[in-house]
């Protein structure tokens, strides 16, 4: 895989051009390290404001309205660490040639999928089938 290969910043991959193609695999790889660094901005705005915030509110039901933002913020800021590691996860994906790739079945990922969610795993149908084994053992 060519490194910093030539992506214009209006490119979008195309269905008519070789699969994982070096700009495409660049489109992606800039997609994700840029919703990476989203992502820990937002986390360090979040730590900042959780830092601000510790104070001593007098009022119980303002104390609980506090505590409550506080929790939501905490459950966000989780989310956020485990999409990191997705992330990671896919930027190793590419490194190693995978990227693109159902785990699956090694089909392609469809180009609409992984520009919607570049750090899908599975084929649409992989996906779904596995969710429908998971809802099946869920509910036994």
């Amino acid at each position: 895989m060519k490194v910093d290969a030539f992506v214009p910043e209006d490119y979008h991959p195309a269905e008519n051009e070789p699969f994982m193609n070096d700009r495409q695999v660049e489109y992606f790889r800039r997609k994700l390290l840029t919703w990476k660094q989203d992502m820990l901005d937002q986390s360090a705005e979040t730590i900042e404001g959780l830092q601000g915030s510790a104070r001593a509110v007098p009022d119980i039901a303002d104390r609980a309205s506090e505590e409550t933002d506080r929790a939501l913020e905490l459950r966000t800021r989780d989310r956020q660490r485990k999409l990191v590691s997705k992330i990671d996860a896919a930027l190793r994906r590419i490194e190693n040639g995978e990227f693109g790739y159902c785990e699956v079945t090694g089909e392609p990922i469809s180009l609409k999928r992984l520009d919607a969610r570049p750090i899908a795993t599975m084929t649409l149908e992989a996906q779904e089938k596995h969710e429908r084994r998971e809802r099946v053992h869920r509910e036994d």
